[in-house]
């Protein structure tokens, strides 16, 4: 008996097949709640036909796992399924249909040609690093999106300011504008009082000269005519936004630091891979023996070249796939742009790339897909970094 399950965030569709492809019955539509949950069970149970139970659903976000570890806890045989694989067999179907009903007799018969691949249902402990490593990437976009409008406000209150600070949002300069917002505020600070706060938040860094160059452009900035009240209100509640965000990012850093420790991994053993980096990919690719070969990897990270081809046709300029996990191919870029300045064997790689005549978005791509093929081997053999890994 072969169950396609085609999952949606608050309905499924359920059919229900015999091994010659034949209903058992008619698609069922069940709710994604224990009522739900109930139905579909009962009529499983009326609809059984005495063989081996199969069930499979497509990884559709994250609303597949509460139905499948329902079925996980009943002990039924039970596959998640890349959606690329069903598509293939949609594009079997000359009318093209593409509804929740027709879709579940899709997954019913991929199940039924045997033709298809598990996505990896993850340990608690792999899932909560995975969590954690996600969450801490839409904080830090979240500040990015704040930094944005922050400076988008500073071009119309203090357009100069940008020239005093190589970083307007280091610790310096973020205290700076918490007490003394605009331009004005800041030429009424006595020099004695600028001097000892830039003393005090820069360690030492900055002193009087420092302080004296931003009284003069603070006085003649042409923002002084411009600042309109509803500016200095937002700006001050974004900075507050973003010192709170950046203290939430640390915990999470923490907490990902810790859990990353509890797994015999190397990655951050690769010179210019950082903790929180190593553990999001480590999160990512989960079980290496998914993979049989470094390079099934780089297709899953989506940073395997993509050459268009048609006829005699073949395009010189290939592009990266971009397909697979978006987590993973960021993690894996963000570590390329480190590792080929930081370490000797993928700096020497990108180099010679360079050399070749490649730019530097295309080396640093080539630099990723060298730098997986090494994880591969430290994460298949649980050995740190070799320099051997690179060659």
């Amino acid at each position: 008996m072969y169950v396609g399950i085609d999952i949606g965030k608050t309905i499924h569709q359920a059919a229900f097949l015999d091994d010659h492809g034949h209903d058992l019955c008619s698609s069922l539509t069940f709710h994604n709640d224990d009522e739900g949950y109930q139905l579909f069970f009962d009529t499983l149970d009326k609809n059984h036909d005495g063989s081996h139970v199969i069930i499979g659903m497509e990884a559709t976000g994250h609303y597949w796992l509460n139905i499948c570890s329902a079925l996980l806890s009943r002990d039924f045989e039970t596959h998640v399924i890349n959606p690329i694989q069903t598509d293939a067999m949609r594009r079997m179907n000359i009318r093209k249909t593409k509804t929740d009903s027709v879709d579940c007799y899709y997954i019913a018969r991929v199940l039924m040609i045997g033709e298809y691949s598990d996505v990896a249902i993850q340990d608690e402990n792999i899932a909560e690093l995975k969590q954690l490593c996600r969450y801490r990437y839409s904080l830090v976009d979240s500040v990015t999106a704040v930094k944005n409008q922050i400076t988008g406000i500073m071009d119309r209150i203090f357009p100069e300011y940008h020239t005093l600070f190589s970083d307007i949002f280091s610790v310096t300069s973020i205290e700076l504008l918490k007490r003394y917002t605009t331009p004005a505020e800041i030429s009424k600070v006595t020099p004695k009082r600028l001097t000892a706060l830039l003393a005090k938040y820069s360690r030492g860094s900055f002193g009087e000269e420092k302080a004296q160059q931003i009284l003069s452009i603070a006085r003649t900035s042409v923002g002084n005519a411009n600042v309109n009240p509803a500016f200095i209100l937002q700006l001050r509640q974004q900075i507050a936004q973003i010192e709170f965000m950046r203290e939430q990012i640390n915990i999470v850093e923490k907490r990902i630091e810790l859990c990353y420790s509890r797994f015999p991994c190397f990655l951050h053993t690769i010179k210019g891979v950082g903790l929180i980096s190593a553990a999001t990919i480590f999160a990512e690719i989960g079980d290496i023996a998914r993979f049989d070969s470094p390079k099934k990897l780089v297709a899953f990270a989506g940073i395997d070249p993509s050459i268009y081809q048609s006829g005699n046709y073949s395009s010189s300029h290939a592009s990266m796939s971009k397909r697979g996990s978006p987590y993973l191919r960021r993690a894996l870029w963000n570590t390329a742009e480190i590792t080929s300045r930081m370490n000797p064997v993928f700096a020497e790689f990108y180099q010679r790339k360079r050399s070749e005549g490649k730019n530097h978005m295309t080396a640093i791509g080539a630099v990723a897909r060298k730098m997986t093929y090494s994880i591969f081997a430290i994460l298949r053999d649980q050995v740190p970094f070799n320099h051997d890994f690179g060659a």
